[in-house]
């Protein structure tokens, strides 16, 4: 296998031999400002999914340098996320109970399966899969996820034992436990929670009054949740709030991530493995719309199937070394692209950083406050919510509209598998009613030219006893029957029609079922006297109709252009038109 071949599933070598000083200047400065961002929330993500701090940290090691070697992304930074981490909590949740050394094991058999799902994936090229999520569908999951995290963590701002995987559950629980708020553990929460929601939008304005450039204000706004934790662990450390009720972070085993193994237990594996396929599909749209995103900014190209594998070795890496899910995440990789990371070895500086982090800076969070992170959490997925898409796909077309409600209501209602699930059904669903109902306009001459529109919008010449039908897609076995019911009501409700032509310019393929109703067509047709015709058939259509009985049986004729058809079956009123004089 040459080195160029090699290249396409081990892209570190195709950038690797381009690498220079001036990159690897670009890459390490990007590395320091994300490792900085992430070691408070990659603890926080762990809290999340229900795992011990340290698996936040685990899981942002490996798994970054192999998505490193087999990614095609130059920003993109891989490791644990708000919506996969929730996923992560429900799918397990239901094997083992938190805090035990099942749940733990349960969840690196959740990577590792989802590993395996997303490399057998790009192993058979089967990228395009994901364009089967429709993102109208995608960002009604993501909305109501960010709903249901943010809610979940409540309970850890408030100091209360709420519980729940549903909107309904965990409102009902934090109401039920209202009398046991913890006032300190409220006060921590709710002021790292403001100070977060001030430094979005305004610790940049004042690190530049103060002197700072643009970028490098930027970049110490995003340092922010750093200055939350730091800040709360030491008053909590100082004034000894854990005697107060404030919980705390405690021990976090200090060291590079252990070597673990995931379970291989058939009925765990059975268990876990609807909840690894759906993971594995937010797993890749998630990050393939990242990717692509700021892939777009530098003109670079991004390989889906490649990316398959790239993010299949990331998660088998973590479950190989204690973390959980991974994919892409949104808000660290524009984090990395805005620092000015230049190829993928940015990510595993990165990862060099949280395992120096790991090793020696565990014991400083000891005091750190659940509550700090949890305000971490709800200030990051609130960005996620978008409920304006209601809105907008309510304006543009119902039945999206349908679609993301549809999705938003059953993710809060039912929790986030139910959510997913319905989110996959109704993008197939939707594609489904769509295309089983194709618009097909009847089309007239437009004046003094050879070409054909609608009827119902331009002033077009038509003939009475001609009709001639555009299916504007191609026909198959779920839409053949709607048009078969379309043809046959014009042709019942006009005047007396001689011939039907089907045009079929926007036809690129024809199956078996809708050959079989062109034939029902053309046969019902010529009951009633009138001649079937064809136009501006495609040629591997017509080599897939040369195949089939329909154009022996075929009552009229095949036109190379509609044109040719209309003035062959309508020659009085093409000679009318070209006759009028040309208006000058």
């Amino acid at each position: 296998m040459n080195l160029s071949r090699l290249g396409r599933f081990l892209p570190i070598l195709n950038w690797g031999r381009q690498y220079t000083r001036n990159t690897l200047t670009d890459d390490a400065l990007a590395a320091v400002i994300v490792t900085i961002m992430l070691i408070p929330q990659s603890l926080a993500y762990a809290l999340l999914a229900g795992l011990p701090p340290e698996a936040g940290l685990y899981a942002s090691i490996l798994p970054i340098v192999l998505y490193a070697i087999f990614g095609t992304s130059r920003a993109l930074a891989v490791g644990p996320v708000a919506v996969v981490s929730l996923m992560t909590a429900a799918a397990i949740g239901d094997v083992a109970e938190a805090g035990t050394a099942g749940y733990a094991v349960a969840a690196l058999t959740l990577a590792g399966l989802s590993g395996l799902i997303l490399l057998a994936m790009g192993m058979l090229r089967l990228g395009f899969l994901a364009n089967f999520l429709s993102h109208p569908v995608i960002a009604g999951f993501i909305t109501a996820s960010g709903i249901l995290i943010a809610v979940s963590q409540l309970k850890h701002l408030l100091g209360v034992p709420a519980s729940g995987g549903t909107l309904p559950e965990m409102l009902w629980s934090l109401l039920q436990h209202l009398g046991g708020i913890s006032n300190f553990t409220l006060f921590i929460g709710m002021a790292s929670a403001a100070f977060l929601f001030w430094v979005r939008h305004g610790l940049k304005p004042l690190l530049v009054r103060c002197g700072l450039g643009p970028r490098a204000a930027d970049m110490g706004a995003k340092a922010g949740p750093v200055i939350a934790v730091a800040v709360s662990t030491i008053i909590v450390w100082r004034f000894e709030l854990d005697q107060h009720g404030v919980a705390v972070v405690g021990d976090v085993p200090r060291g590079l991530p252990p070597l673990t193994l995931p379970s291989f237990s058939p009925g765990l594996i059975g268990a876990l493995f609807v909840p690894a396929l759906l993971i594995s599909a937010i797993d890749f749209v998630e990050s393939m719309s990242v990717a692509q995103t700021l892939a777009a900014k530098k003109r670079e190209r991004i390989d889906p199937d490649q990316e398959l594998i790239g993010l299949g070795a990331a998660n088998i890496g973590a479950a190989f070394t204690g973390g959980y899910p991974v994919t892409g995440g949104f808000a660290r990789s524009v984090v990395n692209y805005d620092a000015g990371a230049a190829t993928p070895a940015a990510g595993a500086f990165t990862a060099a950083g949280l395992a120096i982090a790991a090793m020696f800076l565990t014991p400083l969070i000891y005091f750190l406050p659940i509550a700090t992170l949890a305000a971490t959490i709800i200030v990051a997925v609130l960005s996620l919510v978008d409920l304006a898409i209601l809105r907008s796909s309510w304006t543009y077309s119902k039945a999206d509209f349908a679609a993301v409600a549809g999705t938003i209501l059953l993710t809060l209602g039912f929790g986030v598998e139910t959510g997913v699930s319905a989110g996959v059904i109704l993008s197939i669903g939707l594609h489904l009613y769509r295309s089983s109902r194709p618009h097909i306009a009847e089309v007239g001459l437009v004046p003094g030219t050879q070409h054909f529109r609608n009827i119902l919008r331009h002033q077009v010449l038509t003939d009475p006893a001609v009709v001639t039908f555009r299916p504007d897609q191609s026909l198959y076995f779920a839409n053949a029957r709607f048009v078969e019911d379309h043809v046959f009501a014009r042709v019942h409700s006009g005047g007396p029609v001689r011939d039907v032509v089907l045009m079929c310019s926007a036809i690129n393929e024809i199956d078996l079922s809708a050959v079989e109703t062109l034939e029902e067509i053309n046969n019902r047709l010529k009951e009633m006297g009138i001649r079937l015709h064809l136009s501006e058939v495609k040629g591997p259509v017509m080599d897939r109709l040369c195949r089939a009985h329909f154009l022996s049986d075929l009552t009229g004729q095949v036109f190379q252009a509609q044109y040719d058809a209309f003035t062959a079956l309508s020659p009085d009123t093409v000679a009318s038109d070209q006759a009028k004089p040309v208006m000058s």
